[in-house]
């Protein structure tokens, strides 16, 4: 398994959407986000979406290989301002919500924003024919936390930007099935399990905090071979068309020709995608065109940038890569790929 390689589509998955050009929380297209992968709580269903996600593939070999995969999202963090007043009775400090008119000289730029975590949940290699006999169940939850730290300004002793991330939960299930001689049927399912109900009151902002977002699973075999489901065997065929993929599709990942790793994608992907070798980081743009988006984000004007590095940390690295290529922004003009040497014969041919 190539493990940098997978890791760097598994982050493009993770940050498709994230925030796009001109990557400014103030620009139409940013204010709905989070659009791909996203596993609601089950009171959630009705109004925004799908609270599982299903995906079905095919292994060969026999029942001596073994298989492992991680479930990778990311966990919502809703970041917003409070201002700190001094009670000089009980010499104490109490928080209460501040806005920027409260704090004369407050970076203007500055609002509240939804930030992410990664999360990785790894079900543990089980051998295919324990798999067989019993599938696996494992439930994983993260619960709400809450943090604070000094605002990075003028007024940083007068204010606090304020984290909090709401709980979630979920349940894993992997099951195996003989289908034809050494080729066994995979299906995961991945399920918010959060009791979370909404109401009249409660926005869809709301209940992104308690979802799964940009949900994924990386299946790994080991002594086996997965089976293409975009280019099948022909005495596969059948039994690949009878595969049941909800809110994912798996394509084989890695080294072309490798079949080893599958990657279940909540975007659609062909076999053995890969982030061109000339991209210089993320643009949360998983069909990116890294020259014109570059180029695009220079032109931006100062205050612009600035509103857009006061998104996230992610989001300010971003751009400040962005400010810093030199030579780099001649290797995205083009690249040629995919082309051989032709043979004497076809050369031959009219």
């Amino acid at each position: 398994m190539n493990r940098q390689a997978i890791d760097a589509i598994s982050r493009a998955l993770l940050y498709e959407g994230y925030m796009l050009y001109p990557y400014r929380l103030s620009a139409i297209k940013n204010r709905q986000r989070f659009n791909f992968g996203v596993l609601y709580p089950s009171g959630c269903v009705e109004s925004y979406g799908d609270c599982e996600l299903q995906t079905e593939c095919l292994l060969q070999r026999g029942p001596h290989a073994t298989l492992a995969l991680e479930v990778r999202f990311l966990h919502l963090i809703h970041r917003s301002l409070k201002k700190t007043i001094s009670s000089a009775s009980k010499g104490l400090a109490r928080n209460t919500v501040a806005t920027k008119s409260d704090l004369p000289g407050f970076d203007p730029t500055w609002q509240e924003a939804t930030e992410a975590m990664e999360r990785k949940i790894a079900v543990s290699p089980v051998k295919l024919r324990d798999l067989l006999r019993k599938p696996v169940h494992q439930r994983f939850r993260f619960p709400s936390t809450t943090t604070s730290e000094p605002a990075a300004d003028s007024c940083a002793d007068a204010a606090l930007v304020v984290r909090n991330q709401r709980e979630i939960a979920g349940t894993i299930k992997v099951t195996a099935t003989c289908i034809a001689a050494q080729t066994y049927k995979i299906r995961v399912n991945i399920r918010n399990a959060l009791e979370f109900h909404i109401d009249g009151s409660q926005s869809r902002d709301q209940a992104l905090m308690h979802s799964l977002v940009s949900t994924h699973i990386v299946l790994n075999a080991g002594a086996g071979a997965f089976v293409s489901l975009l280019d099948p065997p022909l005495n596969l065929q059948d039994a690949v068309a009878q595969c049941r993929n909800i809110g994912v599709f798996p394509v084989l990942t890695g080294k072309d020709g490798e079949r080893d790793t599958m990657l279940a994608s909540p975007i659609i992907l062909y076999d053995y995608p890969q982030v061109a070798a000339e991209s210089p980081g993320d643009l949360f743009d998983g069909t990116e065109i890294d020259e014109i988006l570059s180029l695009r984000i220079l032109t931006m004007t100062d205050e612009e940038k600035r509103e857009a590095r006061q998104t996230d940390e992610l989001t300010r690295r971003m751009l400040e890569r962005t400010e810093d290529l030199s030579e780099q922004l001649m290797k995205l003009h083009g690249t040629l790929r995919g082309m051989r040497p032709l043979k004497r014969e076809e050369r031959a041919q009219p």
